[in-house]
């Protein structure tokens, strides 16, 4: 088995159908398996689509276990030498699989690839790489210091705008939207982190290939990632999950540094979290 492709769903059922399609179009289906890891969804994802694709495997969970802990059960079950964690609001191409495990095995530091995603305009997608949020990155984002100037190599480097997106690049973060993994990587390091409910678990994985001695690579393989469309509840779960994801993170990685750098960081994310709910609650009036 080359490739094991874990997709995790709830309740994006027709967006699933989609990827699924995708998938098994794939020029290497044979050498590959497909498993849906379904966390309680509501709207009938595998009652419907299990009789639709059987080659599929679909996993039901009673309870919603959250991104990390599904995913990680996927991969408790993959036989395959690769492994993709891959969204199910996604599209890809023929031929993505195929290229991407070439690159692996040529490519024998790598330890995780990600791709060039775009949105269902075609717009570039910025998290497909990232810099980690160490303590000046993160000072850099939530300032909108990124957002003034994208190509800098001292303020730009969350999202790495400064890399070509067309060009291939070792970087520190990719997204755990489509993320490539190499089987016996994962074996060392273990799966991903489940105190991470939802966001901020690629990021954890990705720093931790990093420390295992392997590189993280962006690959300008196209692939649609219809950001947005996958429901993820009230918008200020969304924000408390998102921001309280980069605080465990931080926590974990970065708490040798002192404690006013610490709290000045906490205050960050408390501060942006509270900006990006109201920019969405006007959104919505």
């Amino acid at each position: 088995m080359l490739l094991s492709v874990i997709i995790v769903n709830y309740n994006v059922k027709r967006l699933l159908a989609d990827c699924l399609r995708s998938v098994l179009a794939s020029s290497i289906i044979a050498r590959c398996e497909v498993i849906v890891i379904d966390n309680n969804s509501s709207d009938g994802s595998v009652e419907e689509l299990a009789p639709l694709f059987p080659a599929v495997r679909f996993v039901a969970n009673s309870e919603n276990l959250g991104f990390a802990k599904a995913n990680n059960l996927g991969i408790m079950q993959a036989r395959g030498k690769y492994i993709l964690l891959l969204n199910p609001d996604t599209v890809v191409g023929s031929e993505l699989f195929s290229t991407v495990c070439s690159f692996m095995d040529n490519n024998p530091d790598a330890g995780a690839v990600g791709v060039r995603m775009i949105d269902g305009t075609g717009a570039f997608l910025p998290e497909s790489k990232r810099g980690f949020p160490t303590p000046w990155v993160s000072f850099c984002k939530m300032l909108g210091l990124g957002k003034l100037f994208p190509n800098s190599r001292l303020f730009g480097r969350y999202h790495l705008r400064y890399l070509n997106e067309y060009q291939t690049h070792k970087v520190d973060v990719l997204a755990g939207a489509c993320m490539f993994l190499r089987r016996e990587l994962l074996d060392k390091t273990g799966g991903l982190d489940e105190a991470f409910f939802m966001y901020g678990e690629d990021i954890d994985l990705s720093y931790r290939i990093r420390q295992a001695g392997y590189e993280n690579y962006y690959l300008p393989e196209t692939i649609v990632h219809y950001k947005g469309q996958s429901p993820h509840g009230s918008d200020w779960r969304y924000v408390k999950r998102f921001y309280q994801a980069m605080d465990i993170f931080y926590c974990k990685h970065f708490a040798h540094n002192n404690l006013l750098y610490k709290a000045l960081v906490k205050l960050g994310i408390v501060f942006a979290g509270a900006i990006t709910f109201l920019q969405r609650t006007i959104v919505k009036k």
